[in-house]
């Protein structure tokens, strides 16, 4: 009697697809210089706002106030910062998101249970760390969601300036991570900060949502139509009481990231290649300027580390990150058909999950959503943000370059391509044309070598001379 078919083991972390490859390495080569611009951006704000000579020219600018107040919108530029600039940010992690669901990792459900599970436990212990810190030391349970979210560009602006070579494999785990860590971050968001509802500019908004997928699904086209739609509907998602980032989203969402025949890019994947580089080198560098301007002083640092809520936002960042990520990697192979790639081991992943402990940009937005009002205690969770990031990111700096010369071998393998042909050798070992090309590149290698051998044994004949 024949044995019952079984389920194959799926490896985590293993080699990426050529297609996936080739995506996350466009897409992370764009954050990661704008996690570059966004590092800079923010030591750029805390020297602003720290040197006494420049401290009132920074508040200022930050709380100068413009816009047609008519339409609600006159607003401060550190409120246009985090409300309109970061729309954009959001846009492009709803067009990600999308792509991730239709034709990325997300798209095969036993492939998106490994980021899925790590995500959301990456969010539950993190906020749970805060909680339980709250609850004993009697602070506020408001800035649960402060330490729960991952900013993918400063992370991998980290990675650019501790040269880590890392395989393809795990960046792409941190981006996809990324991505879900996003989508739940916008659900919180626009569950848990939003009040006073105006329900005339909320449908409004819809109606201009509507508009928007039918001029899509019509083929309708021209950046002239789509622009001035969107802002409308900025606009009246933010006096809808909604946080207007989730208007962002939501276009982002309905972009269609298929391709149709003939098609070298969906409208999805272009727009996102068009608009990434507006995100991450102007709108969100220019978001951590305005928000990232805390006075820092002794007596502010030391109230970091004795203050509930804040101590909670470190802890929740720096603990919490890496144990509820590392552990829903753990659990998800333990549980699972899934093992590990032969090529990592399980430290590999806890130095992802802690280089994913750095959540500055959506940490900082809901900090400022959870301590509204309270201006002390927002600049204290801003700081918060910024130790335990910096904190994460010291971690994972020590723990990645600890295996630093694996990665880049690993790095090397992916990337070599000996037959010169655009396509790494690995992704070519099963096809027998490759080796047919191979064989005949060392043949021509080896006439070559045995042809200079000969020039050089008769070149030395004639030195010595008559016999």
């Amino acid at each position: 009697m024949p044995a019952p078919p079984t389920t194959p083991t799926r490896k985590v972390l293993g080699r990426l697809s050529l297609p996936e490859r080739t995506f996350v390495a466009d897409a992370l080569r764009t954050e990661t210089v704008g996690g570059v611009l966004l590092l800079a951006a923010a030591i750029t704000a805390l020297i602003w706002a720290n040197v006494p000579a420049l401290h009132d020219s920074y508040e200022s600018l930050s709380h100068f106030h413009f816009g047609p107040e008519a339409l609600g919108l006159h607003l401060s530029v550190a409120h246009w910062a985090a409300d309109g600039l970061l729309a954009i940010f959001f846009f492009v992690a709803g067009i990600e998101l999308k792509r991730e669901l239709v034709a990325g990792d997300l798209k095969d459900p036993r492939a998106a249970a490994l980021p899925v599970v790590a995500a959301l436990c990456g969010m539950a212990v993190p906020a749970l760390v805060y909680i339980l810190t709250n609850v004993t030391g009697g602070g506020s349970l408001v800035g649960w969601a402060v330490p729960t979210a991952t900013d993918i560009a400063f992370a991998l602006a980290v990675l650019a300036v501790i040269g880590s070579s890392l395989p393809s494999a795990l960046r792409a785990f941190l981006l996809t991570l990324a991505v879900v860590d996003d989508l739940f971050a916008i659900l919180i968001i626009a569950v848990f900060f939003t009040s006073d509802l105006d329900f005339a500019a909320l449908g409004g908004a819809l109606v201009g949502l509507t508009v928007f997928w039918l001029l899509l699904r019509k083929g309708v086209r021209g950046w002239y139509v789509y622009v001035p739609l969107a802002l409308v509907v900025w606009g009246l998602m933010y006096n809808s009481g909604v946080h207007a980032t989730i208007a962002g989203v939501a276009m982002g969402l309905m972009l269609r990231c298929t391709r149709h025949e003939g098609e070298a890019h969906s409208p999805g994947e272009h727009i996102e290649h068009l608009v990434r580089p507006l995100s991450a080198g102007l709108a969100v560098p220019l978001f951590a300027l305005f928000s990232a301007g805390v006075v820092v002083s002794g007596s502010s640092l030391g109230k970091v580390f004795t203050q509930p809520e804040t101590l909670g936002v470190v802890l929740g960042l720096v603990v919490g990150k890496a144990v509820g990520i590392f552990g829903g990697t753990w659990l998800t192979a333990r549980f699972t058909r899934a093992s590990l790639s032969e090529d990592l081991v399980w430290p590999d992943v806890f130095a992802v999950a802690s280089l994913a402990g750095i959540g500055f940009t959506v940490s900082l937005l809901i900090g400022e959503l959870a301590f509204e009002g309270d201006p002390a205690l927002t600049d204290g969770v801003k700081a918060a943000v910024l130790i335990g990031s910096l904190i994460a990111a010291v971690l994972a700096t020590v723990l990645l370059k600890l295996r630093n010369a694996k990665y880049q071998a690993l790095w090397a393998a992916e990337e070599r391509d000996d037959d010169l042909d655009g396509i790494p050798d690995i992704y070519e070992q099963d096809d027998p044309a490759y080796h047919l090309r191979m064989a005949e590149m060392y043949e021509r290698k080896a006439a070559e070598h045995r042809r200079l051998a000969e020039v050089a044994g008769g070149a030395g004949d004639g030195d010595d001379g008559p016999a």
